[in-house]
């Protein structure tokens, strides 16, 4: 905090962008430095998150605005941006498949996409998913023993059906590659995936189940999210949420009203 306040003082910035932390966003203010802040789905009146979003000159929603938070207060809504959902690979074209589409000589392809930051999904729960869907090859990226791939782009394009917690960036990146996907929020502070994974539902962009299903369920399961597809994930990630983001503070840091 000392440092940060010495950047303060010696830069004297038009605007502080604050991710997550309620503390950095409370200490630009006390010094008199607009702040926006990142807004995280779930229950966020607490009185930190509050304060913070209170003080806040900007929120910046990384969501749509037709499947909102539900419960915000209004002047949270008046100065809320909803840039949608962006990940690192919005725009970036799907490679050639050079292989023999599903069906037609090979196995429906699942992409199991699990995180760093803790998983609830034991590796005999994914065996027994595997041994029910005789049909379905799995890949797994993530969590405990699975693989790492600095680059998953190839993987999610090449994917039937990506299986995935309901992180942001997760969410985010299925978005950008418009697969299909099963969603299953993991147990965060807040409700956040769980929050998340409401809204999935409501905009029918993905199949959402609250646990991690039984073997007997997963069949029915990815036939269902297969027949969803990936082409509703336009309206969670429209593909400019970054260049959004950045006029939005822009106009904020010119102490403009943001549209």
């Amino acid at each position: 905090m000392a440092l940060i306040a010495q950047w303060i003082e010696a830069a004297s910035p038009r605007l502080l962008m604050s991710d997550v932390s309620v503390e950095v966003a409370l200490l630009a203010r006390l010094m008199g430095t607009p702040t926006a802040v990142a807004a995280m789905r779930g229950e966020r009146t607490d009185p930190p998150h509050r304060t913070a979003y209170d003080l806040a000159d900007l929120l910046l929603a990384p969501w749509p605005a037709d499947l909102p938070e539900p419960g915000w207060p209004a002047h949270w809504w008046a100065k809320t941006v909803h840039t949608g959902a962006f990940s690192r690979f919005d725009g970036r074209p799907p490679p050639v498949p050079a292989e023999t589409p599903a069906g037609r000589g090979r196995p429906w392809q699942v992409l199991l996409l699990l995180g760093s930051g803790g998983s609830d999904v034991l590796s005999g729960e994914v065996k027994a998913a595997q041994a029910a869907t005789p049909g379905w090859e799995w890949t797994t990226l993530g969590g405990r023993g699975g693989g790492w791939s600095a680059d998953p782009w190839p993987a999610l394009c090449a994917a039937d059906v990506v299986v995935t917690h309901a992180g942001q960036n997760a969410v985010a990146e299925c978005a950008a590659a418009r697969r299909p996907a099963i969603v299953i929020p993991q147990e965060r502070p807040f409700g956040e995936q769980t929050a998340t994974g409401r809204a999935l539902t409501r905009g029918r962009l993905a199949a959402v189940a609250d646990r991690w299903p039984t073997a007997e369920e997963w069949p029915a399961l990815l036939e269902q999210a297969r027949a969803l597809g990936g082409d509703r994930w336009s309206r969670w990630a429209p593909g400019d949420g970054a260049a959004q983001a950045a006029t939005a503070l822009a106009a904020a840091a010119r102490g403009e009203r943001a549209l």
